[in-house]
This record gives structure tokens, sequence and C-alpha cells, in this order.
């Protein structure tokens, strides 16, 4: 691990001046802390506080950054976390990045500064490539959860996303539906995309036609979009069910429908991923549920293989299955 004293031999000068530089503390010349700032860098010395980690080469510290702690999936997953990090004698961090590429970067660079073990990271977009590079080129391990990023191989616990979103759609289709709506995340997430290909799936194993009109795409953290909605009552068909990629979107979904007179599930049924539990929306929602809690154990317990070499060098990839519950939401279409 890069010290100060290897960066003050390299540029040099004395630690002294290396610990004004890091501090911006002193009188020095803007050339000689140019000169210190780009070794640094060249170097990927990071500061901490933490002498006493330095020394030991571990804190004891793990973090988990999730996308969205108000949704109850990510809220369960941070708890089986939890639990599982202080059964195992580490402490969590917590951050939360609100789906924002901005808001990540700034916790990866506290991560960085803070010197954490490792990282639990589901990742805002397929755009967090840079940042889980950034871990990598500073030795710290993570795992993926929930969601993948193209360009980054690394362990991995996610669920069947392809799978669930089938599951729903053939329910659908079983009670009488052929004009299914799917309003989705950004497909910029993983997520996202594998629902969309589990709903173009069950579309094809029943000989629906896929109709681009009855696919949207919105953002995970809410549905607001009332002018989405209006354009899909008022197709010449309109859909008689909708597929919600995730409980927000089911939730702002309902929500608008009833605003404009529509029952659910008299008239529209909604269906979605992941459970909201005790839901204050009547009717309960028809999903896919996802064993949130052991994604977050599980993530952690791979981490710590990871970072005490307990592993072999191959990534390991675990994908949870999801379970159809069929509640109220879900009903026969119209006569």
């Amino acid at each position: 691990m890069v010290t100060i004293y290897d960066i003050a031999k390299q540029a040099n000068v004395s630690a002294m001046t290396v610990s004004k530089v890091i501090n911006n503390t002193g009188k020095i010349s803007e050339k000689t802390r140019a000169r210190v700032k780009k070794i640094m860098e060249e170097m990927n010395y990071v500061p901490n506080s933490m002498a006493r980690s330095l020394v030991l080469q571990e804190t004891k510290m793990l973090s988990l950054l999730i996308p969205d702690i108000t949704n109850p999936f990510f809220t369960t997953l941070a708890r089986g976390a939890e639990d599982a990090a202080m059964r195992l004698g580490y402490k969590l961090l917590f951050g939360n990045s609100d789906e924002s590429l901005t808001k990540e970067k700034e916790y990866v660079d506290m991560i960085l500064s803070t010197r954490v073990d490792g990282v639990l990271f589901s990742a805002a977009s397929d755009l967090s490539e840079p940042h889980l590079q950034t871990l990598r080129k500073h030795r710290i391990p993570f795992v993926l959860l929930d969601r993948e990023v193209p360009g980054v191989e690394s362990d991995a616990v996610t669920g069947n996303s392809r799978e669930g979103a089938r599951k729903l759609v053939e329910h659908l289709v079983g009670l009488g539906h052929r004009r299914i709506a799917l309003v989705n995340g950004s497909l910029s997430v993983s997520t996202a995309r594998d629902r969309l290909d589990g709903y173009k799936d069950a579309l094809k194993l029943n000989d629906i036609p896929f109709d681009e009109s009855l696919a949207f795409e919105s953002s995970y953290k809410h549905f607001e979009d009332e002018g989405m909605l209006r354009r899909m009552l008022e197709l010449p068909d309109p859909p008689t069910a909708v597929f919600a990629g995730n409980n927000f979107l089911a939730v702002g979904l309902i929500r608008k429908l009833l605003e404009l007179g529509v029952k659910v599930p008299d008239r529209m049924s909604v269906v979605c991923f992941d459970d909201l539990g005790a839901s204050v929306i009547d009717p309960f929602f028809t999903v896919a549920s996802q064993p949130a809690y052991q994604f977050g154990a599980m993530g952690i317990q791979l981490l710590v293989d990871r970072i005490k070499g307990a592993t072999t060098p191959e990534w390991k990839k675990l994908v949870l299955p999801s379970e159809l519950i069929v509640r109220g939401s879900s009903g026969r279409p119209p006569a």
C-alpha cells in the first residue's frame, strides 16, 4: 500500500511537504504542489486518516451502495446485508445514490477516502462502469447486487428478472388478457432490459405479437406521467392489463388510474416486480416477489469470502428465483 513516504521519496520532498499538499496547508510553491499531486495520482494514492487501518490493511468496515433506499426491496436488502456483516464481524456504511450517477460518484470518492475493505454495489445504471473501474483500480473488492453492468466482470447476486417477468405476463394471459402493456424502468438498467425480454418471451410463447405502442419506458423511482397513461388508454385497441417493471411504478400507475376513474382490476389489471409488504393500496398487488433479504446477506458473504481470499479466482454469479404471488390487482379482462 502506497504511503506518504513513498510519495515523498518519488517527488524528492519531505513527508511533511506531502502532508501539507494533502491537507492544503502551509506555504508550498504551486510547481511543487502540482508535482506532488501528479505523483500521488500516478501511484493511486488515496489519503486516509485511519492510520491503524493502513498498517493492518483492513478496517473491518464494508460499504453498501444502493439506488433507492425508499424502495422496500432495497430496504429489506440493506437489512440482510447489515445482519450478515455484523454476524461476520464487520460494520456496514450505507450510501443511497437516488439513481444519480453524480451522487454515486460522490459516494465512491467517500469510499476511497474511508478505505473500506469492500463494497456491495447496486449500480445506478450501465454508466456506473467508470465508478466500478475506479474501485478496481484502487484494489477495493466489490460485489454487484441486483443489477449487472456491461464491461464489468465481478462476483454478483442477481435475480432472474427475465423468468419473473415471463411468469407475470403468462399469469395475465391465463386470465384471458391479450392486450398487455409494459411500463418499465430505464433500459440503461440491466433489470429493465431483462424484464422487457421476459415480457416478450411470454407474448411469443402465447402467439401474441409484440406491439411497440404498448411498451413504455419510465423511471424505477416513480410514475407520474399522466400523459403516458392517457396515450395508453386512448389507443384504438387499449390494453386491459399492465405489467409494471417494479413496485413504485405500480403504485404510481394505480393512483393515476384511480384519478382517471379506471378501476383496478375491474377495468385494468396491474401486476409488478417486487413486493411492497404491508401496502396501503387496495387491492394488493400481484407480484413477482424476490428474496430481497437474501440478496443482501448472500452478497456480504460473497464479499467477505473475496476479501479473505477464501474463494476461487473465478467470479461467482448467484441468481435468485422470484415467486409469483397472485392477489387482488389482477383479474379477468372486462367483457
